[in-house]
């Protein structure tokens, strides 16, 4: 572990056991994986001797709801990216979450980030399977491919600050098994060197439309058509239940240009915010 992990949640909790006297408190400090008491002291709390919180810098990150703390080598540092917008991973229940300048990129409504993306790699993978993962974000849907049994995983994102912030995040760190394999660059461009047929399953989680229309053209669902085996499945998340549910011409859009590519099997999955296809 890097370090220490703290949230508004976990700081309460540290500051209501000071509150009553208590010589120790439980506590997740790698983000909701595990637990273990931590000592206290009527100055604040102790998470070893080199990382000591005291009790302002824990009523700080107490107020700050949407941010997590990384506490190591005696710092405490918010873990954001602002030198190219606004990058940061946001505390939930379960796995963090990623937000891009107040953009949400996971479901996270009534689930959890990593629950929701393994119900995706589910409409996709089987066990054996080589999967693409495009646009992987944290990779919590290549890890769920990986777990599910897939032979290899190929996970491609552009954005250096998202792979530096998942770096940083203990839910992605089996991004480093066997079996899976990390590369950062443009989707649309990268699977255009991919040989065809070459793998069973497609997880496409792109950023929104107006961010990378190109990954939402006919252009680049034919060469996930091309890399795909005969009968290997897509799943394309595309956002926004409403729209999903209801129609629009958007999500219309996707199923006509999937339709065009070659896909058959096109399907709405509502809970999901996505679209599945079969070659």
């Amino acid at each position: 572990m890097l370090g220490y992990y703290l949230d508004s949640i976990n700081a309460r909790q540290a500051l209501e056991a000071i509150a009553k006297g208590l010589s120790s408190v439980r506590l997740s400090t790698d983000l909701n994986i595990s637990e273990r008491d931590f000592f206290l002291s009527e100055q604040g709390l102790v998470l070893d001797d080199d990382n000591r919180l005291s009790i302002a810098e824990l009523k700080k990150i107490a107020k700050k709801t949407q941010r997590i703390y990384l506490c190591s080598d005696g710092d405490m540092v918010p873990l954001e990216d602002r030198s190219s917008g606004y990058y940061k991973l946001v505390p939930t229940s379960g796995a963090p979450l990623l937000e891009i300048s107040g953009v949400k990129m996971h479901i996270s409504k009534g689930t959890d980030p990593f629950v929701s993306a393994s119900e995706m790699a589910k409409q996709a993978v089987s066990k054996g399977d080589r999967v693409l993962d495009c646009c992987s974000g944290l990779g919590y849907a290549a890890i769920a491919a990986h777990r599910l049994g897939a032979s290899e995983v190929l996970t491609i994102e552009l954005s250096p600050e998202v792979m530096g912030l998942r770096a940083q995040n203990p839910w992605s760190n089996d991004l480093d098994k066997e079996g899976i394999v990390q590369r950062q660059g443009s989707s649309f461009e990268l699977i255009t060197s991919m040989p065809k047929i070459s793998f069973d399953a497609v997880i496409h989680d792109p950023p929104r439309f107006s961010l990378a229309g190109e990954l939402y053209s006919e252009v680049f669902y034919r060469e996930i058509f091309r890399v795909l085996r005969p009968g290997g499945r897509l799943f394309h998340y595309t956002g926004n239940p409403h729209v999903v549910r209801k129609g629009s011409s958007f999500v219309d859009g996707v199923i006509r240009r999937l339709k065009a590519a070659g896909f058959r099997q096109v399907k709405k999955v509502e809970h999901l915010m996505g679209v599945s296809a079969q070659k």
